[in-house]
């Protein structure tokens, strides 16, 4: 790959800008020769007050502002390598939209800048290596590049080495803050729609866990239809399934927990019955286990991390058990007392005893003192839920 120093300054680099405000990114630059953002950059991330101020902060500060990378596509045509993030600032505070707090903290905007303080922000100088070289030397740089000290993430990543149609309408659809889904799919989905995580959660889901051989094979796909359905299915089956949200639900593996059991049926008001009656119980620890507890049937209590019966409740069960067993000459273990072997008067210590739910809890039984009986090891392990 091929580079070339070059200096420009904001006004040229600025000129012509175009700004989408409905997908969030810089368009063009340089007169409409320079594209801002490729379809295998990340999306505009900078828009929060904080970053992209910073940027033009720098600018009027005379700060330098790093090195700029354009990629050469074409005679007099280049595309940003690296630095759309700050280009895209600068290009929306010259354009009117974006506003920052001055030194006096006045709002302050382009147009209502002093004559001096607008050419020195169109005047900074940004110095740029013009690049030139194959696609796979420009991808592989892309992939080594971090954007402004914000590192890719692996998703925008993948995004810059599958590059595509299939990458673009892919980002259109679920890389867009402006998505009507956005809000309901944030219910469900755990991160943010411009770092790209809605993004890859429905390739996650799609694909099986797969991503990187779904995005190679469907990298030159016109349409993202498949994508799209699965994903659309996913969400409706968990509509359906779970008629109230909680805030748990957010980030849990919904595809991997779709294709286990969304060919059984359930009965939503009972589900939600459900889990009411487990987010409601104080010795439940981990309330995200219990969407997936209940659609396995109930069985498996690990995930809901159960509290166990205290110390005290321990020591207050096994006294008063041990005192009503020593009145009627049978064993402190109601299970051994009711036998017919060696220990049916046998007095367990406490450290050879364990605590368990009369009613299992799996069947409803509260972990509480009420609910408390205190077995030998060897019944309780063998107990179960019965």
């Amino acid at each position: 790959m091929e580079t070339t120093l070059r200096t420009y300054t904001v006004g040229e680099v600025c000129k012509g800008f175009v700004y989408n405000e409905l997908e969030g990114k810089g368009l063009y630059g340089l007169s409409g020769r320079l594209t801002i953002q490729p379809e295998y950059q990340r999306n505009y991330i900078y828009a929060d007050g904080k970053k992209d101020v910073a940027v033009v902060q720098s600018a009027l500060h005379r700060y330098p502002l790093g090195v700029f990378y354009f990629n050469k596509t074409g005679a007099d045509r280049w595309e940003v390598l690296d630095g759309q993030q700050r280009i895209t600032s600068l290009g929306r505070f010259v354009t009117g939209k974006l506003g920052i707090i001055d030194d006096n903290d006045i709002p302050q905007y382009f147009s209502s800048m002093s004559a001096e303080l607008q050419e020195r922000i169109l005047e900074t100088p940004l110095l740029v290596y013009e690049c030139e070289g194959t696609e796979d030397e420009i991808r592989k740089w892309f992939e080594t590049v971090n954007i402004s000290g914000v590192p890719l993430n692996t998703q925008e990543l993948l995004n810059a080495v599958y590059s595509g149609e299939f990458v673009t309408l892919a980002k259109q659809e679920f890389s867009n803050s402006q998505n009507a889904n956005v809000q309901k799919w944030s219910h469900f989905i755990l991160g943010a729609v411009n770092r790209q995580d809605y993004l890859a959660c429905a390739l996650q889901w799609v694909s099986r866990d797969k991503v990187k051989e779904y995005m190679s094979l469907h990298r030159r796909d016109t349409n993202i239809d498949e994508m799209k359905r699965y994903f659309n299915s996913v969400i409706d089956w968990i509509d359906s399934v779970f008629t109230e949200v909680e805030k748990e639900m957010r980030g849990l593996e919904w595809g991997r927990l779709y294709e286990t059991y969304h060919n059984q049926p359930y009965d939503a008001a009972e589900v939600q019955q459900k889990v009411r009656q487990l987010y409601g119980d104080p010795y439940v620890k981990n309330r995200k286990g219990v969407f997936e507890y209940i659609l396995g049937g109930c069985r498996d209590k690990r995930l809901l991390d159960i509290r166990i019966f205290d110390e005290a409740t321990k020591r207050k069960v096994y006294q008063r058990q041990t005192a009503e067993a020593s009145m009627h000459n049978v064993s402190n273990c109601p299970l051994c007392a009711i036998g017919h072997e060696a220990n049916r008067q046998k007095m367990w210590k406490l450290s050879d005893m364990e605590a368990d739910h009369v009613s299992a809890w799996s069947l409803g039984g509260e972990t509480s003192i009420e609910n408390c009986q205190m077995l030998c090891k060897t019944h309780n392990r063998a107990k179960g839920n019965r």
